[in-house]
């Protein structure tokens, strides 16, 4: 099941961007009220996008054969062939003609939107590490600017901004440039704002630019997942000025906007933000975002109750309308190992986090700032355009600069407001067996990071070979060398080229993965292959890595599609086939590796935990200099300290065969 969404799009995606400046921005008018005003309107290629293809039926099953085979014994392979045949002749087309009546009266969104949403909220297990994963921000390059307060500032101030220019559609377009140099010029705006919307799309891929969905944005500012029996919902406000601030466990509703929607000035949030940091308010006895940590029907129960003491309706009304939640900690990053601050930031004690709304911006003491978003309302395309956008603005024309003096003329009428409950024996006892569940999660999680310096973006352009494909291969060689098996791999990849396009998932364990693997775990026996022979098996593995990835970006990966079938055959009241009883169908959908990637010159670091108990987290990223992996696991389920050293092995390996392999280099790039 999906935790943090990878984007194959998101290299180049929105490369569209106004430029920065390094002149003083200005605080007056429309220049600092909007990030951006686009001359292509935010939403001019949503009505062209083409809808999410439903996969033939055939193709559907041969590829989930093809992802099936390196996993099973030959008996069990067999068994499942046996129920795929099945499923062909019998169940499947019935329900796939169900899925396509459904799909055809919904033309305004895709199959899998509904149902996936549904899956999500329908789900009661905790959001963070089950569900909300994390983006580290690199540090702004200047140490001046990395001061808590002034980042903090910098930060907000470009959020609203981005906010601001998304809520007036002003925003640019989400686009995928396969050749920036070609289409992301003037031309291609002029061109293209000038053709109807429900022809632009196509005009776009004319110029090799492919525009991508745009429709989980609105799930950025104001939202807030709220707990309910069995289901949770989503709640939606776009008419707050505040945000939600957290610190040391209190919490504070803080005007950002002013009477008429507009901006605060710099000086004026810089004060309202020191008021809160100079606070001698203790820490809060009961925490109640800690409540936020627990199981979703727990924690239903435990706000249903809460609600009805006192004015504590007021106050969650404060809390779930806020248009983000600021958490401002503590904590300090520790140079040359980021687990600490990374673990803080994933889940940390829970105390000064509302892990419900839609997302938090977390600001540590030294300037160390990240993003822990509720993933529900949308995948990562929506949250890595918004991280990148805040982090470039503020690390090239920040508004506040050092030595602002903060000023904040509208004092008097209250814009920091303490967000205050009645709490009866109930509750504290619902926070103090929150705290108590949350820490014994926690405990038990194991983080690990590798950093390897022998393979970079370059050595992997240099070979002409996909680093994606490098990365996930090293991936299958440490877990094999680990426990001499392959196991089901998730890699997600972003269908955001399509109208309300979620993810798909992409298979990294293949017949070429696991050949190679048994190859170089052979050692030195007579049969071992040479270097030359190898690195062909490496190109092969590219290979085929960057056609399940084409595909799976295309929506034509098996997962989705079997997940709508099935979801189909329940909502009609009708059997489940036996292809979903099969025991590999259950294997297969237990992703012991669960891996995604961001790529970006803003982050430093992301993490998610396991998917499942006895699983690995595997955030990682291939930088100009290095590649790096943060690996999360449940002690005592999974040695990962062992893994990340036989991943680190399988890395040597690899790069020996790279570099040193005599072959012609694949021409996956």
């Amino acid at each position: 099941m999906l935790r943090i969404t990878k984007s194959h799009w998101a290299p180049l995606a929105g490369a569209a961007r106004a430029k920065s400046t390094t002149a003083q921005p200005t605080t007056t008018g429309d220049e600092y009220q909007y990030l951006q005003r686009s001359k292509i309107p935010m939403l001019h290629f949503q009505p062209s996008l083409p809808r999410l293809p439903i996969p033939e039926l055939e193709k559907t099953c041969t590829r989930y054969l093809a992802a099936q085979e390196p996993l099973l014994a030959p008996e069990a392979f067999e068994r499942t062939k046996t129920a795929v045949k099945q499923f062909a002749a019998g169940d499947g087309p019935k329900l796939q003609a169900l899925l396509k009546e459904f799909d055809a009266q919904n033309k305004h969104t895709s199959y899998i939107s509904e149902p996936w949403f549904d899956m999500y909220l329908r789900d009661r297990a905790p959001l963070p590490l089950n569900y909300n994963p994390l983006l580290m921000m690199n540090p702004d390059p200047r140490p001046e600017y990395n001061d808590q307060l002034l980042r903090t500032t910098n930060l907000i101030v470009s959020s609203l901004r981005f906010m601001k220019s998304l809520r007036a559609r002003v925003l640019e377009p989400e686009v995928f440039h396969m050749n920036p140099a070609k289409s992301d010029t003037p031309m291609f705006r002029t061109v293209t704002s000038m053709m109807p919307s429900f022809i632009s799309t196509y005009v776009a891929y004319a110029f090799k630019a492919f525009p991508l969905d745009m429709s989980q944005y609105q799930g950025l500012f104001g939202g807030t997942r709220i707990p309910e029996l069995g289901k949770d919902r989503i709640y939606r406000s776009d008419s707050s000025r505040h945000v939600l601030v957290l610190r040391k466990g209190n919490m504070y509703a803080v005007d950002v906007l002013d009477e008429v929607g507009n901006i605060e000035q710099p000086a004026t949030l810089l004060a309202r933000f020191e008021r809160i940091l100079n606070d001698t308010k203790p820490p809060a006895a009961d925490p109640l975002g800690l409540l936020t940590t627990e199981n979703r029907d727990r924690w239903a129960a435990a706000r249903s109750h809460l609600a009805q003491l006192g004015n504590n309706a007021k106050s969650l009304e404060l809390v779930d309308s806020a248009l983000f939640c600021v958490c401002l900690d503590d904590s300090t990053i520790i140079p040359d190992n980021p687990i600490p601050a990374i673990r803080n930031f994933l889940f940390g004690d829970g105390t000064n986090r509302w892990f419900d709304k839609s997302f938090s911006l977390i600001v540590a003491k030294d300037g160390t700032a990240g993003i822990n978003f509720e993933h529900s309302w949308g995948d990562g395309v929506a949250v890595l355009r918004y991280f990148q956008e805040i982090f470039k603005e503020t690390t090239t024309a920040p508004f506040a600069q050092p030595g602002l003096k903060g000023s904040d003329p509208g004092a008097s009428s209250n814009p920091i407001v303490p967000i205050d409950f009645t709490l009866d024996e109930q509750v504290r006892g619902a926070v103090r067996a929150a705290e108590n569940h949350h820490n014994t999660v926690i405990d038990s999680l194991d983080m690990n990071y590798m950093k390897f310096e022998g393979i970079n973006k370059s050595v992997c352009k240099k070979q002409r070979i996909s680093p994606d494909s490098v990365m996930q291969l090293g991936f299958q060689l440490a877990f094999y060398k680990q426990h001499g098996r392959f196991v089901a791999t998730y890699e997600s990849c972003s269908t955001a080229a399509f109208r309300h396009g979620r993810t798909e998932t992409m298979r990294p364990c293949t017949l070429a993965t696991r050949e190679f693997c048994e190859e170089i775990a052979r050692g030195d026996g007579p049969k071992k292959k040479s270097l030359a022979e190898l690195r062909e098996l490496m190109n092969k593995c590219s290979t085929v890595h960057g056609q399940l990835t084409k595909e799976a970006a295309m929506g034509q990966g098996f997962d989705r599609h079997l997940f709508g079938l099935r979801h189909t055959a329940q909502k009609n009241g009708l059997p489940l086939p036996a292809l979903y009883e099969d025991p590999a169908y259950g294997a297969i959908n237990h992703n012991i590796l669960s891996t995604s990637t961001l790529s970006s010159p803003a982050l430093l670091a992301g993490g998610f935990g396991p998917v499942v108990q006895d699983g690995y987290g595997i955030g990682y990223n291939i930088q100009d200099a290095y590649l790096g992996s943060v690996v999360t696991s449940y002690k005592p389920h999974r040695n990962g300290r062992e893994f990340v050293d036989c991943l680190r092995e399988a890395y040597e390996d690899i790069t020996k065969v790279l570099t040193t392999g005599s072959s012609k280099p694949s021409k996956e790039k």
